[in-house]
């Protein structure tokens, strides 16, 4: 009796994941952004931190950083930034402390030690720009903060009701934006492969999240992320810090040649033709850190279909973590 109320009952109860489909289309994402830059002027001649210390221009690497992911996605990850704000001062800690111009210079110079808690106070951010409000109002979709070593930031972390960890714990208390926003960290103290770099432990979280309730060979995330030292004879395509022959963190040169499935993610999936290949790293750009993060984004899935409720294009979730099914 009790098996045909719970039938009757999923007659009537919405699926929680979408029905599985061959042909559904993989969508083009965009992707509203606020752009808030750190760059205080440090003397009285008005020349700004970056200028001084002859860092990159976030302009830039905003540009280039766009490009490339609109390049590796084939046109699937489309970011636009609607609002740039430049900032004449230095970001507030989480205990009200603020750096001084001559303060910072002398942690850079090794005279001071850098200020603890080291984390910026992302409330009084979000607070100040009227973050939450303008995610809810669906003005922006997310927040990229510019800023220098010891600002404090994370790479990325999540906020907005169902938020969770995003390479750094959720934002508390953000509920109020009614959807999850990313807010990435970036510094122009470093390049656009570092940019890359924070998208993708971006990546990384959203994609085992999207995947968490997937076992055993359907969780196609486990199976992208294999490489050779941790799944022997099972290379693919590796994670972001592990091409498929490294033996170390951030090991994107080494030479050393490897059978890996990588091809077949880039060219057959989700028909998996068992293309099994000899890689090395002149595959991806022999340790140079921009390249090797472009192939390994070049190989998420980015088609139509959709299987175990998952959608084969695997930009819609990273773009857009308001699509992973909790």
């Amino acid at each position: 009796m009790n098996n045909f109320f719970n039938f009757l009952i999923s007659l009537f109860k919405p699926a929680k994941y979408p029905a599985d489909s061959a042909a559904e289309p993989a969508q083009i994402t965009h992707s509203k952004v606020l752009l808030i830059v750190y760059d205080p002027v440090i003397d009285g001649a008005g020349t700004t931190l970056s200028q001084k210390m002859n860092w990159h221009r976030p302009t830039d690497l905003v540009t280039g950083f766009i490009g490339d992911l609109a390049q590796v996605s084939n046109g699937l990850a489309r970011y636009q930034i609607v609002q740039r704000v430049d900032v004449n001062e230095f970001p507030v800690k989480t205990d009200g402390f603020r750096y001084s111009p001559q303060g910072y210079l002398d942690v850079l110079q090794g005279k001071a030690a850098p200020h603890t808690p080291s984390g910026a106070d992302y409330h009084a951010i979000l607070n100040q720009y009227k973050v939450l409000q303008r995610v809810a109002r669906n003005e922006i979709d997310e927040v990229w903060i510019f800023a220098f070593p010891h600002a404090g930031f994370y790479e990325s972390t999540m906020g907005g009701p169902g938020a969770f960890w995003c390479n750094a714990p959720a934002l508390k208390e953000t509920e109020a934006g009614k959807r999850r926003f990313v807010v990435m960290g970036f510094s122009f103290e470093r390049y656009i492969g570092e940019m890359l770099e924070a998208y993708g432990h971006r990546a990384e979280s959203i994609m085992e999240k999207t995947f968490s309730k997937v076992s055993g060979d359907d969780n196609l995330w486990k199976r992208f992320i294999r490489y050779e030292k941790a799944a022997p004879g099972k290379s693919a395509c590796g994670n972001i810090h592990f091409a498929p022959n490294s033996q170390v963190d951030y090991d994107w040169s080494n030479p050393t040649p490897v059978i890996s499935e990588c091809y077949d993610w880039l060219l057959n999936f989700p028909n998996f033709k068992g293309d099994k290949r000899i890689v090395a790293s002149s595959e991806w750009g022999s340790g140079d850190i921009r390249e090797h993060h472009k192939w390994w984004f070049t190989r998420f899935p980015r088609v139509a279909g959709r299987k175990n409720g998952i959608h084969n294009n695997w930009w819609q979730y990273v773009v857009n973590p308001q699509q992973v099914i909790l």
